[in-house]
């Protein structure tokens, strides 16, 4: 993957070093290192030069980004890809349901990973696979993928920071749950579970939801919710601690899948869902070098939109 960034050097920039000009553009000093180990990765009005170069008036910075190897251990699989937008910096993809994001053990061949890998390899383009907001397997909707080590640094940054707003959908069991409301409610692992999290005010990391009903009837509730944090689970987990958990949810709400699953040997799955009813529909954020700003929607998926028509009065055909 190649990308060239070009600055033309301004009075109030005179005087600084390369070095800590490309930090405050958002380079990490991880993303510096590697740069002095690409070839002329670094010009100055075309003639290669070390970091620690004084910037002068009117220079033209070139900052040439080429990495030549792509990710080990992701096998490029062709698996369609919904792709919602892409420039020279990044990506954002529709991940479907029953997908997972990387390759781990059983999964080498089947990932959001392996699809991308064969995006990139079929235009023989190396790529490094960098997935910023990480969806679980059978989670839906937007997810953001960096195309170079720069972005990815400043994307990563923009998540610690609390700058990428997400928004996400979310069908769950109706038990009064107030129409609105934020929830704090510390995260932590499940005690004898290494894929499990509950809520754990004692050792727990600090979570917090925002979410409001859009519609309710007979006994479930379309809800958006907004995360001010990013924990594993957190949405799945707030739900439940509410009481009122994902309709299919097999992890947090065992009941309610083992009812939908109730099938006889050699009976055909009908169900309407056959995972947790959770879609990321809504990403807000600034692009990582332009800084403009970008703002992603994407509408609920069949299996969801189904669900409302199948067990509600109303439909939300497309999320704005």
């Amino acid at each position: 993957m190649k990308r060239t960034f070009t600055y033309q050097i301004t009075p109030a920039d005179a005087g600084h070093s390369i070095e800590r000009f490309l930090k405050e553009q958002g380079f990490s000093g991880q993303n510096i290192i590697d740069l002095k180990k690409m070839p002329e990765s670094i010009l100055v009005n075309g003639i290669w030069e070390h970091v620690t170069y004084s910037l002068q008036p009117l220079d033209i910075l070139e900052i040439c980004i080429e990495e030549k190897e792509a990710s080990q251990k992701v096998v490029p699989v062709d698996i369609p890809l919904d792709i919602i937008y892409e420039d020279d910096d990044l990506l954002v993809v529709n991940k479907p349901a029953d997908m997972p994001v990387h390759p781990s053990m059983g999964n080498y061949e089947n990932t959001l990973a392996n699809a991308v890998a064969w995006h990139y390899a079929s235009k023989e383009i190396p790529f490094v696979f960098r997935c910023i907001n990480r969806l679980d397997r059978n989670t839906t909707g937007l997810t953001i993928i960096a195309k170079h080590m720069v972005s990815a640094n400043i994307l990563s940054q923009m998540v610690a920071e609390r700058d990428i707003h997400r928004e996400y959908l979310a069908i769950v069991q109706d038990k009064y749950l107030p129409d609105m409301g934020i929830i704090y409610a510390p995260i932590g692992r499940k005690e004898g579970s290494a894929i499990e999290r509950t809520v754990d005010f004692i050792n727990g990391d600090r979570a917090i939801t925002q979410y409001q009903v859009l519609g309710r009837e007979n006994g479930y509730a379309l809800a958006a919710l907004k995360l001010e944090t990013g924990r594993t689970h957190q949405i799945r987990v707030h739900m439940k601690y509410m009481k009122c958990p994902l309709v299919g949810d097999g992890l947090y709400n065992p009941k309610d899948v083992s009812y939908l699953s109730s099938l006889a040997e050699g009976e055909k799955d009908t169900r309407i869902l056959k995972r947790q009813a959770l879609h990321s529909a809504k990403l807000e954020f600034s692009h990582p070098i332009t800084k403009e700003p970008m703002c992603f929607t994407q509408k609920l998926p069949d299996d969801m939109t189904n669900f409302l028509i199948e067990n509600m009065s109303f439909t939300y055909e497309e999320y704005k």
